[in-house]
């Protein structure tokens, strides 16, 4: 008996020794614990292990895969080569959710279906779970492992590059580090009405931006650090189209686009309009469209669409309300209804940041005119591309650029349009930016950064074919950023957003 107890022993010991026991044997290659990137669990089961794989969107293959890394999730708010993928909040508006969406019943498609398999050839599309767990997820911010939302951080002071949507109804809201739209904001009030964004301005201090709509009956004041809708000013039916912001940001102004035409003015903090200073009826502004003002803001200067005329508008003047036609071309004054190309038809108005003077772009005789503000004398006129159409100002350096819409003289196929860049001390054209665009219309420049913004609206159906479809139908645009130092373009990347991209407007306009 006592030569089995020790028999007995012995096989237990060498057991042990050689890993035997009673224990779960738990194979010879456990499956190695999965590495997050710092996304939610259940986002990096998908994102991670079938997305970021050899071949498609990890470190060594996302060259060759749009520039876009899914392998972490700091890695996906920085973007590919068509700009932002997610866009926190706004799932429908979230291109990779197009591409991972085999179900047009689920939202909006697009090709090629993703992801591969692991040879590289043939899609695997995500399971119903898999889609509805990463859109609940971008729903809900796409927040980190811990929680963090991307872009969220210094509220208050970020600088930001807000763009109106015209055929969607949205402003999209760009950040100035990293260049990729972080935000959408939905705008418009009328249910079943697409009421095109149109102009979209901050005011002075960073603090509101606003929006009128060329279909709508007003203009929306948005919180530019939450980046909300917080205010409604309702103006009534009209094409209400440029927004100039007073520069105490107490009161704004709005053109009434029409051949009889309103200027009305408004209170920044309740959004009323106030009668005693509105300019309308019996043709006394006919097309008004671009405005800007003098430093009391007492003088507003009016564009006339169609004509050679700007109208100067003083309604504090006593003991009458001023008002008169500026020539812009040393003939008699004429606003008409016209659009005929032998007038100036000037569009877009801005003065320099010292008041002097103000600029003209005319779209029917496709030059700039510079006007003196204190005298309203012709100083100059500078010839630029076909239809120019805004101007944006460097606070940095004495440069202004104006996006000419139609230009194609020297511009590469497949192209249309281009920025003339004018010293606006010296009026001389320094250079022409004749890059990737397509019917370039908003465009600011962000001081802070050293960068400039310009929006392609590619309303063309001969333009360029877009990257993917938009979840609000229509031909996507884009945006283009060009170094304010070098005036080249400070990546090759074609930031796709949604449907004609029109109105551009940086936060701070200064370092």
């Amino acid at each position: 008996m006592r030569n089995i107890i020790v028999i007995l022993c012995m096989v237990l010991f060498y057991m042990q020794m050689w890993g035997c026991s009673c224990k779960k044997d738990p194979g010879v290659n456990p499956e190695p614990p999965l590495e997050t990137g710092g996304f939610p669990t259940d986002i990096a089961k998908i994102l991670v292990t079938k997305c970021a794989t050899s071949g498609c969107h990890n470190d060594a293959s996302s060259v060759n895969a749009a520039g876009l890394r899914l392998d972490t999730w700091t890695h996906l708010f920085e973007g590919g080569a068509n700009g932002a993928e997610v866009i926190p909040y706004s799932p429908e508006f979230s291109p990779l959710l197009y591409f991972v969406n085999t179900d047009p019943n689920r939202g909006t498609t697009a090709s090629p279906t993703m992801p591969f398999d692991a040879t590289g050839s043939n899609p695997t599309p995500l399971s119903d779970e898999e889609y509805n767990t990463l859109k609940q997820w971008i729903a809900e911010g796409a927040p980190d492992v811990n929680g963090n939302i991307a872009f969220t951080a210094n509220a208050d002071t970020r600088q930001k590059i807000y763009l109106s949507q015209q055929g969607c109804d949205l402003i999209a809201v760009i950040d100035a580090e990293s260049n990729l739209v972080m935000r959408y904001i939905k705008v418009g009030t009328l249910a079943g009405t697409t009421e095109s964004p149109h102009c979209v301005r901050f005011d002075n201090a960073g603090k509101y931006a606003y929006v009128s709509f060329l279909n709508g009956t007003g203009i929306q004041k948005m919180d530019a650090s939450l980046d909300n809708i917080v205010n409604t000013g309702t103006l009534g039916t009209g094409s209400w189209n440029i927004v100039f912001v007073a520069p105490n940001d107490t009161m704004l102004v709005t053109s009434d686009w029409a051949d009889n035409g309103r200027v009305l003015y408004a209170n920044t903090n309740t959004m009323n309009t106030v009668p005693e200073l509105t300019g309308s009826g019996a043709g006394l502004f006919v097309w008004p469209h671009g405005i800007a003002s003098d430093a009391a803001f007492d003088t507003c200067f009016i564009t006339g669409q169609y004509g050679n005329v700007v109208f100067r508008w003083a309604p504090k003047a006593s003991p009458f309300p001023s008002y008169r036609k500026i020539s812009i071309d040393g003939k008699p004054p004429v606003a008409t209804n016209n659009t005929d190309k032998t007038s100036p038809n000037p569009h877009e108005i801005m003065m320099t940041p010292d008041r002097s003077k103000y600029f003209l772009t005319c779209e029917g005789t496709n030059e700039v005119r510079v006007m003196n503000a204190h005298t309203d004398e012709v100083m100059d006129a500078i010839p630029v591309g076909a239809v120019p159409q805004e101007i944006a100002m460097s606070y940095t350096k004495p440069l202004m650029f104006v996006t000419c819409m139609e230009d194609v003289d020297g511009v590469p196929a497949g192209r249309k349009g281009s920025v003339y860049v004018i010293n606006y001390n010296t009026h001389v054209v320094e250079k022409v930016l004749k890059g990737d665009f397509y019917q370039p219309h908003g465009i600011t420049v962000d001081d802070r950064y050293g960068k400039i913004y310009i929006a392609s609206t590619n309303s063309n159906p001969d333009g360029p074919a877009p990257h993917h479809a938009t979840a609000c139908g229509g031909r996507a645009g884009w945006y283009s950023v060009y170094s304010l130092n070098t005036l080249e373009p400070l990546n090759s990347r074609r930031y796709q957003v949604t449907v004609m991209p029109y109105s551009a407007d940086v936060r701070f306009k200064t370092p």
